[in-house]
């Protein structure tokens, strides 16, 4: 006899539990506690099986007869209900486990091992900002080349297609590491180069000696965040990289020997770097230990202090004075290199400065604090050159 609400609603609680029969397998238990729950039992490979399709009333009279036709159907194209449902659970948390952020941070956490900590702060920064918005949460094994090639184009509409091109690498070597460790089945990303703008490279622009003056005056004239006219003046005067710079922490820093160290984790190289303070420059990272002494890091990003500076900061600020184009952050170094060559500095002094220095120099041998005093002597005169 079929079930109706009016009966289901009725049904007393008894000592032990009890089934009413809708038919065809379908019943429904009635627990001493008075819960109610569908069961339908069927016969699969000559064996007798059940399986639940949960409780009532959120699963009303009509949903469990839909879904014990629907087990019907499967059992008769030879499908077992019980495998189909435990294969689509298995299925459901094999996506919300293995999102594309999930697996990107998976990667990311073995790879930067061997990563400077400046490039793996860039890498996860770029995928924060620019991916994870947008396919973050998405199974990696959903993600089709279309959806990214849009969230791609995001970055390409801003013009930024150098990072574009670096970011679109990343989210391949993600895809890549999801196929080896049986995640996904296809590279989303492979493909996507020929579809986007082509980055064509070029030296960074950079600043003669004639310009500095102009281009001084107007860091000095910027409204805006003072943080960031220290750290353009700093970099400026040390020769180091943006990151390098971006990512200085204090107990890098010894005031009284007027030297920063920079450890081998940070550096491009892997090598610790001295870079020798000017008096300038030393002034300079005093001035900035009084606005930020009390962070970790030299130049704390605006909204998240834990973290560094942005990645756009200085270029950002270079572009409001009227110099986008003109010079960047990394130009600065080229301007170092040209104005302490043309002054007839030593090429193994500069070098060492701009942490071009190889493993194989010296003879095979890497003493860091080599050519400190002539380094010294080199960052001082240099600084009252640009800041005469």
């Amino acid at each position: 006899m079929r079930l109706n609400d009016m009966q289901i609603r009725r049904a007393k609680v008894e000592d032990k539990a009890y089934t009413l029969s809708d038919g065809l397998g379908l019943s429904l238990l009635i627990e001493p506690n008075g819960s109610k729950s569908w069961r339908f039992r069927y016969r699969y490979a000559g064996k007798p099986k059940m399986i639940s399709f949960g409780v009532y009333p959120v699963v009303t009279l009509a949903d469990a007869r839909q879904r014990r036709e629907e087990a019907r159907k499967q059992v008769s194209d030879g499908i077992n209900p019980s495998e189909a449902r435990k294969e689509q659970r298995r299925a459901l948390k094999v996506g919300v486990e293995n999102t594309f952020e999930a697996l990107a941070r998976e990667w990311h956490g073995l790879k930067s091992a061997k990563w400077s900590a400046g490039y793996a702060s860039d890498i996860m920064e770029a995928f924060t900002n620019d991916i994870f918005p947008y396919i973050g949460d998405r199974p990696i094994a959903e993600i089709k080349p279309l959806e990214l090639l849009n969230v791609l184009r995001k970055i390409e509409a801003r013009g930024a297609l150098e990072k574009m091109r670096k970011v679109r690498q990343r989210c391949a070597e993600v895809f890549r590491y999801s196929i080896a460790t049986g995640r996904a089945e296809y590279n989303a990303a492979a493909d996507l180069s020929t579809a986007l703008s082509v980055h064509q490279s070029k030296h960074f622009p950079f600043l003669t000696a004639e310009e500095i003056p102009d281009f001084l005056k107007a860091l000095n004239a910027y409204s805006g965040s003072i943080l960031v006219v220290l750290a353009t003046k700093l970099l400026m005067l040390t020769g180091v990289r943006t990151i390098e710079l971006r990512a200085a922490e204090w107990k890098e820093f010894n005031l009284d020997e007027a030297l920063w160290e920079i450890p081998a984790e940070r550096m491009k190289k892997r090598r610790s770097h001295l870079v020798p303070l000017s008096q300038q420059a030393l002034d300079l990272v005093k001035q900035i230990q009084t606005m930020t002494g009390n962070y970790r890091y030299v130049f704390p990003g605006r909204n998240e202090p834990s973290k560094p500076m942005s990645e756009a900061s200085i270029n950002q600020a270079i572009k409001r004075i009227g110099y986008g184009g003109k010079v960047t952050g990394h130009g600065f170094r080229h301007t170092m290199s040209t104005i302490l060559h043309e002054q007839g500095y030593n090429t193994a002094w500069i070098e060492m400065q701009l942490a071009h220095v190889d493993k194989n120099s010296i003879r095979g041998t890497y003493n860091h604090a080599q050519y400190l005093e002539g380094r010294s002597k080199m960052l001082q005169d240099y600084s009252n050159f640009l800041l005469k």
